[in-house]
C-alpha cells in the first residue's frame, strides 16, 4: 500500500498549525538526505523495522516507533527487510515550532508507542478528510493534526523523558480528587502516598508544576467553576462547598488563577 496526499493549501496557511502533507509506504524506500528535508516530519512504524541514521548515530525503528526528524537535519534511514510500513505526517504553521518545543521536539528523537492504534485511527481520519472533501477537508484534517501531536506526547513523555508518575503522587492526586471539599494538610497527602514532604513537593512540581497546595487551589477552583455555571448556588455557597475556607479567600484565588472574578465567570 501506498498513498501520499498533498491537499491544495488555502485559507488554512493562515492558522496557527496546519497539514501539509501525509502519507504511507508498506515498505519504505532507502531515504538519503545529506542536507535534510526543509520541513519537520514525524514518522511512525507500524510493521517491520528500518534503521535511521542521523547525526552519526545508526538506531534500529521497530513497529510501535515514532521518528521525529527537524527541518534541515542531516539523516538517512532504509529498511532492514521486505516490509516497512511507515506512516508519515509533514506540519506546518506559525505555531508549529512553539507546539514541537512544548512536547520536547527539537532534535532528531526515536519515541517508543504504547498504543500505535490510536495514533493510526487519528492518521486515518486525517487521511479520510481529505480525500472525502475537497473544500474543507484539510481545514478537518487540520484539526485532527492538533489530536494527533497531542496524542503522540502522551504516549511518549512518560516513558521517554519523565518517566511514569509515581505510585506516590498517583495516590496523592485520587486522594485531592476524592477530598477536596474537606481541608487538606501537607501532612495528611504524606501519610497517603508514604513519602516526604520534600519528596511528594518534588513529585508535584516536575510532574504537574505546581506545589501540592497550589494544586489543591486549582482543583477546588475547577470544582468550583462547574457549579458556577451549572448551578444557581451564590458564590459564597460554591465557595464553602469546594472546600474554601471563605467566600472572600475563593474570591481571590479565583481572581489570581483566572484572571477575572467569580461573578463575571458567573455572567452576573
Amino acid at each position: 500500500m501506498f498513498f501520499c496526499d498533498y491537499p491544495i493549501i488555502r485559507g488554512e496557511s493562515e492558522l496557527p498549525l496546519y497539514l501539509l502533507n501525509m502519507g504511507q509506504h508498506v515498505c519504505q524506500d532507502h531515504i538519503v538526505r545529506r542536507e535534510g528535508y526543509p520541513l519537520s516530519q514525524i514518522l511512525y512504524c507500524t510493521k517491520g523495522s528500518g534503521t535511521l541514521i542521523s547525526e552519526g548515530k545508526k538506531r534500529r525503528i521497530p513497529e510501535n516507533t515514532a521518528i521525529f526528524l527537524p527541518r534541515g537535519y542531516p539523516h538517512e534511514y532504509y529498511p532492514d527487510g521486505d516490509v516497512w510500513d511507515v506512516h508519515w505526517i509533514v506540519p506546518a504553521g506559525y505555531a508549529l515550532d512553539d507546539i514541537l518545543k512544548h512536547f520536547g521536539l527539537t532534535a532528531p528523537t526515536v519515541l517508543r508507542l504504547r498504543e500505535v492504534n490510536r495514533l493510526e485511527h487519528i492518521f486515518r481520519k486525517m487521511h479520510d478528510a481529505i480525500i472525502s472533501d475537497s473544500f474543507f477537508g484539510n481545514y478537518i484534517a487540520s484539526g485532527c493534526l492538533y489530536d494527533f501531536l497531542i496524542e503522540l506526547y502522551r504516549q511518549t513523555v512518560s516513558m521517554d523523558r519523565y518517566n511514569e508518575p509515581s505510585t506516590a503522587l498517583i495516590k496523592a492526586v485520587d486522594y485531592i480528587n476524592a477530598n477536596y471539599a474537606q481541608p487538606i494538610g501537607l501532612e495528611e497527602l504524606c501519610a497517603v502516598s508514604g513519602v516526604s514532604k520534600q519528596h511528594l513537593c518534588l513529585l508535584f512540581r516536575s510532574k504537574l508544576g505546581a506545589r501540592p497546595v497550589e494544586y489543591i487551589t486549582k482543583r477546588r477552583i475547577q470544582a468550583a467553576k462547574a457549579l458556577l455555571v451549572s448551578s444557581d448556588k451564590t458564590v459564597e455557597e460554591i465557595a464553602e462547598e469546594t472546600g474554601f475556607c471563605t467566600g472572600s479567600y475563593f474570591c481571590k484565588m479565583f481572581k489570581r488563577y483566572e484572571g477575572i472574578t467569580a461573578r463575571q465567570f458567573k455572567g452576573g
